[in-house]
């Protein structure tokens, strides 16, 4: 999309400070910004208090397309991406295994467990991807050196808008794990 359009791409996560590694390589690959969101507050952040916290920083920026993941490698439920876009009140395209930006619309095809469905959607809109989607870049030796010395815009939670402390972290966490 990014070559296709000439589109500008922020990656945002939120995590610990040695999160900045991975922004940088989403950078080395060919990424123009990134964002970490950090602070001790956030820690303990089930799916609701994850999503609050990231699309409180999506606020903070503009965007036309936001692309996620289909699920987290650790809790495995596809919620953080959907729940992103309900914060936002924008709508949400899920299991995309090919996006094209035609104007101000995307056209997704995705994929289910009998067929393919394409949907066309007006930006703004969140797309969850699955693995298919792209292959990604591979990182150049002057695309590590740049992201090496690229700066990392880091929020904390006083950088985070129109959210309330009740929905982040632990405290804003509805989910409580008694045993895993």
């Amino acid at each position: 999309i990014k070559d296709a359009t000439g589109a500008k791409v922020t990656v945002v996560t939120m995590g610990l400070p040695k999160a900045d590694d991975m922004l940088r390589e989403a950078m080395a690959m060919g990424a123009d910004e990134a964002v970490l969101i950090t602070d001790r507050r956030l820690g303990g952040a089930d799916t609701w208090a994850t999503s609050s916290t990231i699309a409180a920083g999506l606020r903070n920026l503009d965007y036309d397309l936001i692309i996620t993941g289909r699920q987290a490698i650790d809790g495995d439920t596809a919620q953080v991406g959907p729940q992103i876009a309900e914060h936002l009140g924008v709508p949400v395209i899920s299991y995309a295994e090919a996006i094209r930006v035609e104007g101000d619309s995307v056209i997704v095809q995705g994929q289910y467990e009998d067929r393919y469905h394409e949907v066309k959607a007006k930006m703004p809109v969140l797309v969850t991807a699955l693995a298919e989607l792209n292959d990604p870049r591979y990182m150049t030796p002057g695309g590590i050196f740049d992201a090496c010395k690229a700066e990392i815009t880091t929020w904390g939670r006083a950088d985070l808008k129109d959210v309330e402390d009740n929905n982040l972290g632990l405290m804003g966490s509805p989910t409580k794990i008694a045993k895993a």
